[in-house]
């Protein structure tokens, strides 16, 4: 069984940039001063006693953890280590920037319980990262994951396509990059225009255009399948919705969805569900298989991607799960034949 997160924040904390996408209290919904000892340890306590039974994991979001000074690093992971020696904590992760690790900050990392690491690699496209602010280039990120891995810490990148400067190709060429480097998953957060930022002066100015909802759905399908043909998962697409970033006003543009993992999941499930029909006549009846868990996926949205084959190729259509099937594939019957197809 998973570990139970308990999330701490320290929005822009530490962060030696702002980039021209960057508003973290917005995004990560949660701004202010570092957490205390006490506040940590009786947030820590609240969740063991709701959940004896769960092994806990810290986990310190937003902000550049590696960035703080030495002394409030030691604040936040110091406090933990008596309950990561009793069992009570199994682990501790957090997220910072390639140009924020060394080796001796990731080895100071692995004696203070730090198992996981997410970099915000966001590109690695040399331009995209100039005209966004990011104040480091690709050689930074290659680094920074060899000091970790040396020292024992898995490796999350975190991924934003679209940014200025960028392309559909440039963020897939910046994909194959960040998988050669054989991260244990990556996120991919399609760039927003979040009021109060550089890019949404830009936005303003005209002189900045995020991705449309269905190019950032497209765009991330074609990523979602390389990282799974490299055996590396997708833990998450898009930003998780907030009240923030759900008030009127907030996001200006770009293609926000709450549900923006589960469009993509579907728009490549129904490639392959296409490719499944090729030969089959107009007005057959069939029936998909599903993994334990993807009905709605193959469903689509609103049943759309139903609706869609009923339009192209004139089937009815239906899906039910198949406990049998392996996560990444989905199968066809039709007319006493069984057909299947993966989908990385």
């Amino acid at each position: 069984m998973r570990p139970l997160l308990v999330p701490f924040f320290i929005s822009h904390q530490g962060c030696p940039h702002r980039c021209v996408f960057c508003d973290q209290e917005r995004v990560a919904g949660a701004a202010g001063a570092l957490p205390t000892a006490r506040q940590m340890l009786g947030r820590i306590e609240e969740y063991h006693l709701g959940a004896p039974a769960r092994q806990l994991e810290v986990a310190f979001y937003g902000g550049t953890f590696t960035a703080l000074p030495r002394r409030d690093q030691e604040s936040l992971l110091f406090p933990l280590q008596p309950l990561l020696h009793a069992g009570i904590l199994q682990s501790v992760r957090l997220s910072t920037r390639p140009d924020a690790i060394d080796p001796d900050t990731a080895r100071f990392l692995k004696q203070c319980g730090v198992t996981t690491v997410e970099l915000g690699v966001q590109s690695l496209d040399p331009e995209v990262l100039m005209l966004s602010g990011r104040g480091h280039g690709a050689s930074e990120v290659e680094l920074s994951v060899a000091s970790l891995k040396e020292a024992g810490i898995e490796v999350g990148i975190q991924l934003m396509p679209g940014l200025p400067g960028d392309t559909p190709q440039r963020s897939l060429d910046t994909l194959r990059r960040a998988l050669d480097l054989a991260p244990a998953f990556l996120r991919i957060y399609p760039t927003l225009v979040i009021d109060g930022t550089e890019l949404a002066l830009r936005y303003r100015a005209g002189s900045y255009q995020p991705l449309s909802l269905a190019e950032a759905v497209t765009l991330c399908k074609e990523m979602l399948a390389a990282a799974g043909q490299a055996g590396i998962p997708v833990i998450r697409f898009g930003l998780q919705p907030t009240s923030e970033l759900d008030s009127p006003g907030v996001v200006l543009a770009g293609p926000y969805h709450p549900a923006f993992g589960q469009l993509v999941e579907s728009e490549l499930c129904f490639d392959r569900m296409c490719e499944l029909l090729a030969d089959v006549p107009a007005g057959s009846t069939v029936t998909f298989g599903a993994p334990a868990g993807r009905v709605s996926d193959l469903v689509g949205q609103k049943r759309a991607n139903l609706q869609r084959l009923a339009t192209r190729y004139g089937v009815a259509a239906t899906v039910r799960e198949d406990a049998k099937l392996s996560p990444d594939v989905i199968s066809l019957q039709w007319d006493g034949l069984s057909r299947h197809a993966r989908l990385f």
